[in-house]
């Protein structure tokens, strides 16, 4: 008796689901939006509202177990005007990081500065250490010429390159901190080089700053709005209107160069070391 009665009450304990509706688990839906048919990743659960996201693998539904498909359906229709958009710039985005990836081979194309440079095997230089040469007429980008035996595997040269890249960070980040701290009346004690995959820069009360070094793929004014960025919180920990001010007092675009730091597409992490 007290079996039957303990089962009962686990029975009117245990979560529901409506008949009809599938138990929570991952289905994969296709649905017709203005003139495209969009796939979709659909999971039910225990959540209170529909929920949509959109990144790199596409549309992601999430929607509470007791809620009809149909409503599921009429609320993309509703908001098929942001998830067409979305999906466009997720397409976008992600061609602009295939065409950023780094193929580390001979004569293959490298980001510097925002400019492409051109990496090139020198055999007979074996062991010296790479060294930048200057195009030859306007239209041809510079060498980045590798002391490298042309046998050299793909690792070697990712290797060799992306060590010179960190100089040329840490050299192009002093330099451009010795310019702009006077200016700002601020006195960084040490740079460090990040590798942070989502972060630009951080500072520290101590008067450290941390810059990530694959800044240094892009053009100098957004490496200048980062460092701006960071020199201005040793005076302002925070983002205040006065932070704001400081910054605007040596970047008046700054705001320009925020936006198109967002935009920026840099060589795939997972290409790096």
């Amino acid at each position: 008796m007290l079996r039957s009665m303990s089962q009962a009450l686990g029975a009117l304990l245990r979560p529901h689901t409506p008949a009809g509706l599938p138990a929570a688990h991952t289905q994969h839906r296709r649905v017709r939006l203005g003139a495209q048919e969009v796939a979709y990743e659909f999971k039910r659960g225990q959540r209170r509202s529909i929920g949509l996201s959109i990144g790199p693998d596409g549309l992601r539904v999430r929607a509470p177990s007791w809620t009809p498909l149909a409503e599921v359906e009429a609320l993309l229709q509703a908001k098929s005007a942001w998830v067409l958009e979305k999906l466009q710039r997720a397409r976008e985005h992600a061609a602009a990081r295939a065409a950023a990836r780094t193929v580390w081979a001979d004569d293959a194309a490298l980001l510097f500065l925002g400019q492409h440079v051109r990496l090139r095997l020198e055999p007979a230089q074996r062991f010296s250490p790479p060294r930048l040469q200057a195009a030859l007429a306007a239209a041809q980008p510079a060498t980045l010429c590798l002391g490298l035996a042309g046998c050299a595997s793909a690792l070697q040269i990712r290797h060799t390159t992306q060590a010179w890249l960190r100089q040329q960070a840490q050299s192009v980040f002093n330099d451009r901190l010795a310019y702009f701290a006077p200016l700002l009346q601020v006195h960084p004690r040490r740079l460090q080089l990040s590798n942070a995959r989502t972060r630009w820069g951080s500072a520290s009360a101590d008067g450290s700053i941390r810059l990530n070094w694959r800044l240094i793929h892009l053009e100098l004014p957004l490496i200048d709005y980062v460092v701006v960025h960071e020199l201005c919180h040793l005076r302002h920990m925070n983002h205040s209107a006065p932070f704001w001010s400081l910054v605007a007092s040596v970047l008046p675009d700054h705001a320009q160069r925020r936006q198109a730091l967002r935009r920026a597409v840099l060589p795939p992490l997972d290409a790096d070391v």
